[in-house]
């Protein structure tokens, strides 16, 4: 079963959410249909547009890379997601 860690971002771009799935396609909908929820940091924000992902294949190693993401500065998440996403365009999967 795969993992992913990604990033999601508002429609502005201006503010970055990291999390881990077993199901992408799913938590970036539940992202989307949460979007303007206050109890949640993602739906508060309006953090449902995909930005940047990565596929492991064991847990530990996902929730290891996403704490490791979660503690960089916010130029170094900009640099990770443009080595791959240059433009900033919002993926779409599924």
């Amino acid at each position: 079963m795969p993992y992913y860690v990604y990033i999601t971002t508002n429609p502005a771009r201006t503010v970055l959410y990291i999390g881990i799935t077993n199901n992408l396609v799913d938590r970036i909908a539940q992202h989307y249909e949460n979007r303007g929820t206050p109890q949640t940091f993602a739906g508060c924000y309006f953090c449902y547009n995909l930005i940047h992902f990565e596929e492991y294949t064991d847990s530990l190693a996902a929730i290891a890379r996403e704490k490791e993401l979660k503690g960089w500065t916010r130029a170094k998440k900009e640099n990770l997601i443009a080595i791959q996403n240059p433009g900033w365009e919002f993926l779409i999967i599924g």
